[in-house]
């Protein structure tokens, strides 16, 4: 019979063969069915599987903080309250997700590797902004599964090196993006989120009174979105929270995370209906 690589023991030849430096686009040719959106249709809209909800993003001098809840819902039932939303992208980039937990997830790991890819081969890092168009064009992929329910809404945030800022970028599911100057929410609890934001957030935050800011709006998101989850003190059990500066990205330590929440509820048990 003969060897579909063409010799025994050697890969195929399309893993040989000089090509793009979009990951991506490789596995379009060699692995179709590997991709998030490459699944077969469904005959009706999916509606029992799980979805991660809440992320914020708040940009400050020298950078920006993301964090986002724990709490993963399927229908009115709480299917997961450890979930991680929140992911390292690259050196100076994070990603978050809110929508299907398990399309988000491997979403997050293709870009991943996506940008992984794209510096190995080309010895060069791409731009923030392209880093973000990259993004763009693996949501469009996945518009086909978001139509019958299976949606990802990602929310991206990085340092640009060009400009020494921080900087934020939001999506639809249909793959088109927007810049944030200093602040954005997404998933169930946005609305109430960006509320909070709005009231909170401030040209001249320090990184530490970012991290505050972004722990009060998830808590304000939760406080009126049942699918947003708020700090579980009893399982300790904490957002998660990360930075991007010129120092590269950064995953703070619940333990960090736990004094900041533990300060946010205590402030908040002196006046419990405001």
């Amino acid at each position: 019979m003969a060897d579909p690589a063409g010799v025994a023991g050697r890969l195929p030849s399309v893993f040989m063969t000089p090509g793009t430096s979009s990951f991506t686009e490789f596995l379009a040719t060699a692995a179709p069915d590997l991709l998030p959106g490459a699944r077969e249709r469904l005959p009706v809209a999916a509606t029992e599987v799980a979805h991660g909800t809440t992320i914020v993003a708040v940009a400050f001098p020298g950078g920006v903080i993301m964090a986002g809840d724990r709490r993963a819902t399927m229908g009115n039932v709480i299917a997961q309250r450890d979930v991680e939303k929140v992911f390292h992208a690259d050196e100076y980039s994070c990603v978050g997700y809110a929508g299907t937990a398990g399309i988000g997830a491997d979403l997050v790991r293709l870009y991943q590797v996506e940008l992984e890819h794209y510096e190995k081969i080309e010895g060069s890092t791409l731009s923030l902004d392209a880093k973000a168009n990259r993004l763009s064009f693996m949501i469009k992929n996945n518009l086909g599964m978001a139509l019958q329910g299976l949606a990802v809404v990602p929310l991206y945030a990085g340092y640009d090196l060009d400009t020494g800022k921080g900087r934020i970028f939001s999506y639809d599911i249909t793959g088109s993006r927007a810049e944030d100057s200093s602040f954005q929410a997404i998933g169930s609890g946005s609305v109430f989120a960006r509320g909070a934001l709005k009231k909170l957030v401030r040209a001249d935050l320090t990184a530490t009174e970012a991290v505050r800011v972004c722990v009060e709006a998830l808590y304000d998101a939760a406080d009126d979105d049942s699918a947003t989850g708020g700090p579980d003190l009893v399982r300790r059990l904490y957002p998660v929270v990360a930075s991007v500066t010129a120092d590269g990205f950064r995953r703070f330590l619940d333990d960090e995370v736990g004094t900041v929440v533990e300060a946010v509820v205590a402030d908040r048990m002196t006046n419990p209906g405001g």
